[in-house]
């Protein structure tokens, strides 16, 4: 069959195998350039850097990235988690089971471990095979990323279902909504949570399955001397502050700071740390769908192209690894810079004052005649159909595809 992008309600619902494979494989060749011009050594190079990672929240996004850093630039065996939908010769998985074996692939090629589990990962069935794999391999992690980006959670204890929910806090938030592929903009307005929803975003994206992971490892014993765990978290501009940061989703993160210090504390028996990294905003499948969120980025990537400081997930989790977390001589552990709330910052140039100042000129003026003029709507169009695996340069979207579980 053929396969074109199904869009429904701005949210693409299918994905392009090959596509999908050669958008991972461009950030693994991303990640082997930014290796030669660093001169990082890998640890069968010599290198002090990491030698295991799990990646919780593997397939897509920081998660892939993140794991795509620590095993091609640093040589590290990993095992990524996600809970993906597997493809049939007639029926095409998600994409994240499609970048799962691309990545399986390309770490099979150049001889690195590598473990892919499909399941829950908030469950403490894919904890204990994670640990059981870890004690195959007879190692233990030096890293553990933290990258869960899921709407639903059942707490393991209780079966309880919760879901969580994107709104503000306290009012409505209101303001302009970018159709990413049609180029339309209209008037978005989202009513406030109710205290159970905010409650039951806390219990979803929250940091109480963060906390639940590292006391299991630690008790399992798999945690390697001066381990360290870091999960992700936006914060972005004043103006999406009442949807985001100051909504149900900030509410979230805030309680995955405060589990930061809290795991911190259990790790220092093996001088270890965990860490939020506070990173960028990118086109989401939820972008399209929040007030202010997909204008707002058409107009920031326009602003940071033409500044020569725009970031994808794979330049900003490499720049995380590099010069945030292994910052040490020979690619060891160092001293990680933090803000005053002891939070890691990648999110600094999107968050430059001179940036935010022209963002802030810019947006009052977008109207639907000027929008392609004054916003990078070619830009964030492709960022929207890259993550399921469409518009990738080198791909016949044309091409006939007979089995769906074929990558290329």
């Amino acid at each position: 069959m053929v396969i074109k992008p199904m869009i429904r309600s701005n949210i693409c619902i299918n994905a392009h195998p090959i596509g999908c494979a050669k958008e991972t494989e461009r950030q693994i060749a991303y990640v082997k350039a930014q290796k030669a011009k660093r001169g990082t050594k890998s640890a069968k190079e010599g290198g002090a850097g990491p030698k295991t990672v799990l990646v919780l929240g593997c397939s897509t996004g920081y998660g892939l990235a993140s794991r795509i850093s620590a095993a091609f630039e640093y040589g590290a065996d990993t095992i990524g988690v996600s809970f993906e939908h597997e493809a049939s010769a007639r029926r095409a998985g998600t994409p994240g089971w499609y970048n799962n074996a691309a990545f399986d692939r390309a770490a099979a090629a150049d001889g690195l471990r590598a473990i892919t589990i499909n399941g829950d990962a908030f469950s403490d069935e894919i904890r204990a095979k994670v640990i059981e794999s870890l004690k195959a391999w007879g190692t233990t992690l030096d890293l553990v990323v933290y990258s869960l980006a899921s709407p639903v959670r059942t707490d393991p204890d209780t079966k309880v279902l919760y879901k969580s929910v994107i709104k503000p806090i306290g009012k409505n938030y209101g303001g302009a909504s970018l159709d990413m592929m049609g180029g339309k903009i209209s008037y978005m307005e989202v009513e406030p949570a109710t205290d159970e929803e905010v409650a039951n975003t806390v219990k979803v994206m929250g940091g109480e399955d963060w906390e639940r992971w590292m006391k299991q490892l630690a008790e399992a014993g798999v945690l390697a001397q001066g381990c360290r765990t870091v999960a992700y978290s936006y914060i972005g501009p004043k103006l999406s502050h009442p949807i985001y940061r100051d909504g149900t989703i900030g509410a979230a993160k805030k309680d995955l700071e405060a589990r930061a210090r809290s795991i911190s504390g259990s790790l220092k028996a093996i001088g270890g740390a965990a860490y939020v990294s506070v990173n960028k905003g990118l086109i989401t499948r939820s972008s399209a769908v929040i007030p202010i969120i997909a204008l707002y980025l058409g107009i920031l990537f326009k602003v940071m192209k033409q500044r020569g400081t725009h970031e994808g997930c794979i330049e900003q989790m490499e720049r995380l690894f590099a010069e945030r977390l292994f910052t040490g001589s020979n690619a060891a552990a160092g001293t990680v810079p933090l803000d005053e709330e002891g939070r890691i910052r990648i999110d600094d140039l999107e968050l430059a004052p001179e940036v935010q100042a022209e963002v802030d000129k810019i947006m009052p003026g977008v109207t639907e005649e000027n929008v392609a003029e004054l916003c990078d709507l070619a830009g964030i169009r492709h960022d929207f159909l890259a993550i399921n695996g469409f518009d990738i340069e080198g791909v016949d979207y044309n091409e006939d595809i007979e089995d769906l579980t074929k990558i290329g």
